[in-house]
């Protein structure tokens, strides 16, 4: 059991430390996952209706029900569609993605993808 805890916190210490000489930047750069990354995980494949540079978007159906999966290129760019997302409440949210549809839907969705469920307000989880 130690050894379990000694290599968790080794995980936790490499993914915290700066990956270029402490520049300020964390680990190593990680991709964002595509649209279509994100719907094979859920078990379709996306119908894209949006591709633009800063976010794409794409339609889902599968046997968990409709959803719509979007990626941003950014934080910046997430964080300002997200202070407009409580109009499409609930949102299942993952690092640089959301995925929108009714709560039945996302609970089962959030099995395959992961993400944090947000009811109302994108800063609340739900």
């Amino acid at each position: 059991m130690t050894y379990l805890r000694i290599a968790a916190f080794a995980l936790m210490v490499a993914a915290c430390s700066p990956g270029d000489g402490g520049s300020g930047s964390y680990g190593a750069a990680v991709q964002p996952a595509t649209v279509e990354q994100l719907a094979a995980k859920a078990g379709c494949t996306p119908h894209i209706q949006i591709d633009a540079s800063e976010l794409r978007q794409g339609h889902c159906e599968t046997a968990d029900g409709e959803f719509f999966l979007t990626t941003f290129t950014t934080q910046q760019g997430k964080d300002a569609w997200m202070d407009t997302a409580p109009e499409y409440n609930p949102h299942l949210v993952g690092p640089l993605w959301t995925a929108l549809s009714s709560r039945p839907v996302l609970e089962r969705v959030q099995r395959r993808l992961g993400g944090d469920l947000h009811l109302k307000d994108h800063r609340v989880k739900g």
